[in-house]
């Protein structure tokens, strides 16, 4: 049996929302053993002074995961207000993103493999197939922004490891 383009795409977005999700629950558990009250210094937080801040960051891996799901189905993504910046703002728009991905049937995405997807930036037009679209820009891109909120908290002292990236924290025992 051969790997369909929503057996690489749909699932993985999915564990990647989800995973973003208990990051953000491990960076809530840690604030409150370390009497760290005010969530901001997580949410405010940069790698490097020309980066997005994590909250943009999680919005981003959001845009990129409904965008990318969207995309190879052949439809339009929700829209979503980039106006998060507490925790439960940004879990819940995780959920809504999670909700919508999840609609997302495999009948929509398989057969697309060829399929023209256009992305339209202000200064310039990128073309892609549907597979080139995912392996190229749509996969690296919503990993990119799920790694950089790791590592984000990572840098704030939130204990995660390998396994939180991921399985969400879940073994392969507890994840079966």
């Amino acid at each position: 049996m051969s790997l369909s383009l929503y057996d690489a795409s749909i699932p993985s977005y999915i564990t990647g929302l989800k995973n973003l999700s208990s990051f953000l629950d491990k960076a809530e558990a840690h604030a409150k053993a370390g009497g760290i009250e005010d969530l901001g210094v997580f949410t405010d937080a940069r790698l490097a002074p020309d980066m997005h801040p994590l909250a943009r960051q999680i919005q981003m891996a959001s845009d990129a995961a409904k965008g990318g799901a969207a995309r190879l189905a052949g439809i339009e993504p929700p829209s979503m207000p980039d106006t998060e910046t507490t925790f439960p703002e940004l879990k819940d728009r995780i959920a809504k993103t999670i909700a919508f991905v999840q609609t997302i049937k495999p009948e929509q995405v398989n057969g697309r493999e060829d399929a023209t997807i256009e992305l339209k930036f202000p200064n310039r037009t990128m073309t892609f197939t549907g597979k080139d679209f995912l392996f190229n820009f749509s996969a690296p891109n919503f990993l990119f922004h799920v790694t950089i909120t790791y590592a984000l908290l990572r840098s704030q002292g939130v204990p995660l490891g390998k396994m939180d990236f991921l399985a969400g924290g879940q073994t392969q025992a507890q994840a079966a």
